[in-house]
């Protein structure tokens, strides 16, 4: 069995790019893309020679060199600066407050069907119905002003 895969590497190179692919996808930052990237090297590699030690360290500087100069590039395409996501997208939104805050307390708002725990700057008190505009966040709760 080991010497079918040491006569057959290019097949370990490709199983180790398809997986680097999969992980990828699950994670989104283009890192492990460079990962497989450097395992197809590898794959050209084991079919131009035997040399695990070459196929090895083709490897690792085909992926170092895309860590460093193609994965920013993809990066910059792909994550462009006005697209913001998670918590951040939520700030400068508008939402209805579905749960008086009282004055120095805590109350929820309606942003796009999901309620969040809320409270305003100044700790003063915004009535249920209330058209409000995320200022910040802190963890989960939302600082917000009365529109």
């Amino acid at each position: 069995m080991i010497t079918y895969f040491l006569e057959h590497l290019w097949q370990v190179w490709l199983i180790v790019s398809i997986l680097c692919l999969i992980l990828e996808l699950t994670n989104g930052d283009f890192f492990i893309f460079c990962f497989a990237i450097g395992g197809i090297g590898g794959l050209i590699t084991s079919l131009i020679t035997d040399s695990i030690t070459a196929q090895v360290i083709v490897f690792a500087v085909i992926s170092i060199i895309c860590i460093f100069f193609v994965r920013p590039t993809i990066v910059k395409y792909f994550h462009k600066s006005g697209r913001r996501s998670n918590f951040e997208a939520l700030i400068g939104r508008h939402g209805r407050v579905t749960d008086a805050i009282p004055q120095d307390g805590y109350g929820y708002v309606q942003i796009d069907g999901d309620s969040w725990r809320s409270h305003t700057k100044d700790g003063q008190p915004i009535e249920k119905g209330a058209e409000v505009e995320v200022l910040s966040m802190n963890s989960i709760i939302l600082t917000v002003k009365r529109i």
